[in-house]
């Protein structure tokens, strides 16, 4: 098991810069699906962040990667399994709903952890998640009905038929089934990431992902060839700032900081790629969207707020 050593960084610093760099991933991602499909960006993502991780891995912690015992190996294995599908349907999701949506939706990865954490890792589920989850939902609904629905003197709505063939209600569900899918591999990291260096972990789950993902993207009939330079200039910037500095300084300040706080800083996620959509994309939230993110957001912390104040006695 790895001792905790002071860190070059102060944590809190390295949560700031990650919360930059991960605040780009959406709109990269729209950039890049305007080249190329979502198969094959997710594959890019995390292949290239695989590969520029590495020749460290090899040359830092090859003693480490001798000392992994197969149920070690598996678990990471398994991790990368469930980092596969968050990204190939949270990065689809974007081809249908908005960012401010999408982000939002997928937010909800602490509140799937706490959920499953009774039946994974053995911890209770208290009456604070049991709240936080229900305001979750509620907004998560209001967030759907957005992308349909407007508030003019009340709720006004498609015919329900014409609701659930939207394009809309599928990258939402596709969001939440990314949430979900990030909650196994949040659960999973969490037991197994105390007792492997953080290169070797990362270099197994983006490796195992980055297998996974390229396997889905050739069964899609796919291919990673024939795109404009500038698609390839997004596949680097994505593997770059939003997984090699976003994910991973989340990963390394899980050593230093309770995993409460540091799920609770990811929720700035949200509001950064909001706020750049918005910038950039011209994507202006509506008003429904806005009652139905806050209440998510007030739901994760709601939900986070005993594990907080545990961690920070």
């Amino acid at each position: 098991m790895e001792s905790n050593p002071r860190p070059a960084i102060h944590p809190l610093l390295g949560i700031l810069v990650a919360f930059f760099a991960a605040s780009t991933s959406s709109i990269f991602i729209r950039f890049a699906q305007a080249l190329a499909p979502s198969l094959v960006i997710a594959a890019f993502r995390l292949s290239i962040a695989t590969l520029i991780l590495l020749p460290f891995t090899l040359t830092k912690q090859r003693a480490a990667l001798r000392h992994l015992n197969r149920r070690q190996i598996w678990l990471a294995m398994l991790s990368g399994f469930f980092l596969a599908i968050h990204f190939a349907t949270w990065i689809t999701s974007l081809e249908y709903t908005t960012v401010a949506s999408s982000v939002v939706l997928v937010s909800m990865m602490p509140l799937f952890v706490a959920l499953l954490a009774p039946w994974i890792l053995g911890e209770s589920l208290t009456p604070t998640i049991g709240i936080g989850l229900g305001l979750a939902l509620i907004g998560s609904v209001i967030v759907g009905l957005s992308d349909a629905c407007t508030w003019q003197a009340g709720l006004q709505c498609p015919p329900f038929a014409d609701f659930v063939r939207g394009s809309a209600i599928k990258g939402d569900l596709l969001a939440l089934m990314g949430a979900l899918a990030g909650a196994g591999y949040i659960l999973i990291g969490k037991k197994l990431r105390p007792h492997i260096p953080l290169l070797v972990y990362l270099n197994l789950t983006y490796g195992t992902a980055a297998i996974v993902l390229i396997g889905i993207m050739f069964g899609a009939g796919q291919s990673p060839l024939g795109y404009a330079p500038e698609a390839y200039f997004w596949f680097l910037m994505l593997a770059l700032l939003p997984q090699l500095v976003a994910h991973s300084t989340y990963n390394w300040a899980l050593r230093y900081l309770s995993a409460a706080y540091v799920s609770i800083t990811v929720l700035g996620e949200p509001i950064g790629s909001t706020i750049l959509a918005f910038l950039l994309l011209g994507e202006q939230p509506t008003a429904l969207m806005l009652v139905g993110g806050v209440l998510i957001l007030a739901g994760i912390v709601v939900a986070s707020s005993r594990s907080l104040r545990g961690n920070s006695a």
